[in-house]
């Protein structure tokens, strides 16, 4: 059966949206534009949301929206709009941000991801971050060293593994970046790609639901770049972050600022 007809022909909403549009080949910033031309105006991260599950359009006010997707998307009148209905509840915890809507390498990560066969939205998803603590190296040449990570996470669902992303400076060499395994995990696949780097970290045995994984693993980035600071990407919410500098004594900084930001398109406070 035609995979576009069968998901609008057995639902749910978000699965028959994203089919219809990868047949369609529109990225969500084209198809944000074709609805502006019709006179609706949707976020691109409605859209994404939308399209993951994560929100519902409004039974009664997202209508108007919902039927002109149909039009764009060259799908049969109301064929969407018998899609519409409540919302659906989770297991009470907010599904991930897609890692495109967070960071400019977004696509990049998500190419890497997919490699190892992961789904880029659903990465993690059946793991709870409980508590991260993060130890970083500042070298004197102001290049970052190594980053320590101590991770004490939940299971909600069976799970053999933990996937960490790497972003290191625009312009590194992916290559120079080492990945070595602490408590808890071995060092399972790793790939790639300019700045990027995305490796799995294997469990020792199948956690059961509801275990806790207490998981270490450390990253040394030899490239040698200028570190103008080190960033923290959370997809969801999770426990306390705990980041420790450990800076060189002969080359201490005047200060140290913290700032936050909701994506890398958005200013920083």
């Amino acid at each position: 059966m035609d995979p576009l007809a069968d998901a609008l022909r057995r639902g749910p909403f978000h699965a028959a949206l994203r089919t219809a549009i990868e047949t369609r080949g529109l990225s969500l910033a084209r198809l944000r534009a074709h609805l502006a031309r019709l006179d609706v105006r949707v976020a691109e991260s409605t859209l994404s949301y939308w399209q993951r599950g994560v929100r519902h359009p409004d039974p009664h006010h997202g209508l108007g929206a919902v039927r002109a997707l149909e039009q764009v998307l060259g799908l049969p009148r109301d064929s969407l709009v018998v899609l519409v209905g409540p919302a659906q509840r989770g297991r009470g915890r907010k599904q991930a941000a897609s890692f495109a809507e967070l960071i400019a390498a977004g696509s990049t990560t998500r190419e890497l991801l997919s490699e190892l066969g992961v789904d880029p939205e659903q990465v993690n998803a059946d793991l709870e971050v409980r508590m991260l603590t993060e130890r970083v190296t500042i070298r004197a040449d102001r290049s970052q060293g190594r980053v320590e990570t101590l991770n004490v996470s939940v299971a909600h669902a069976e799970v053999d593994r933990y996937v960490a992303v790497y972003h290191g400076e625009i312009g590194a060499d992916g290559a120079r970046v080492r990945v070595s395994a602490g408590d808890g995990c071995r060092l399972g696949r790793v790939r790639r790609k300019d700045h990027v780097v995305v490796f799995e970290l294997v469990f020792d045995r199948l956690l059961a639901k509801e275990e806790t994984i207490v998981l270490s693993y450390a990253v040394d980035d030899d490239t040698g770049m200028p570190c103008p600071g080190y960033f923290r990407v959370f997809r969801a919410p999770s426990g306390p972050f705990l980041l420790q500098y450990e800076l060189p004594p002969d080359h201490l900084p005047a200060r140290l600022v913290q700032e936050v930001r909701s994506t890398d398109a958005r200013p920083r406070r």
